[in-house]
């Protein structure tokens, strides 16, 4: 692999990486609140969240690029008040990432949830535990196989993210160049020898992501 290989595959990984961080407290908190509670608009916000899995990744960027354009309400205030872009940088990117997986991994999440005896929890409440401390003691240590399960299927979403990436963050060489668009911009240009070499490291990411997270579900269903 030479330089301009590793650079791409550096970013692409922590910066899909990142994405998944990011997400992760959202995820647990809306993934909670679908498995434990209804609400009126539960239905709403479930479809809300499960649209970029259903809509064509261009068009998920597409709104993205005119919520963080210059012209859009948060990057026109963060321009206005702050000097600062988001869109055709690696902020974009790390946006695109994430709400692109989002999706994946709030169901992997609730799943791992609603497997959680509610038994355990109410027993935790009548000793006296708070919600929380129910939620870190009993709920998520016995939820972390499908937890860990959704962040890997999450990470390996974003390392293949494409039509909203190429939308909000553009591809710029050394700045908002991932796998997917590397992939992309060399077979535009006859480099399908360069190409190919590329698409094999993302396929062996991919690959990889997927194994563990089948693992994982694996020994989680067998311990059940």
């Amino acid at each position: 692999m030479t330089v301009e290989d590793w650079q791409i595959v550096w970013f692409t990984a922590w910066v899909s990486a990142l994405s998944t961080v990011i997400i992760l407290p959202f995820g647990l908190a809306i993934s909670w609140l679908l498995a434990r509670r209804d609400w009126p608009g539960k239905s709403l916000i479930e479809t809300l969240i499960s649209l970029p899995l259903v809509m064509p990744p261009v068009a998920t960027g597409l709104i993205l690029l005119k919520v963080l354009g210059r012209r859009g309400p948060i990057g026109g205030f963060l321009h206005d008040h702050f000097n600062s872009d988001l869109v055709f940088t690696w902020r974009a990117v790390l946006i695109a990432l994430g709400v692109m997986s989002f999706p994946l991994l709030v169901r992997s999440v609730r799943v791992a949830f609603e497997e959680v005896d509610p038994r355990l929890e109410q027993i935790a409440r009548t000793l006296g535990a708070s919600n929380w401390r129910v939620f870190c003691t009993i709920t998520l240590p016995l939820a972390k196989r499908g937890v860990i399960a959704g962040m890997i299927l999450a990470f390996a979403r974003a390392l293949g993210e494409f039509g909203a990436t190429i939308m909000v963050a553009g591809m710029i060489p050394g700045k908002t160049e991932t796998l997917s668009l590397a992939i992309y911009q060399n077979v535009q240009l006859g480099h399908d020898d360069y190409a190919f070499r590329l698409l094999a490291i993302s396929v062996a990411f991919a690959f990889a992501a997927v194994w563990i997270s089948e693992l994982l579900l694996l020994k989680k269903g067998r311990k059940r």
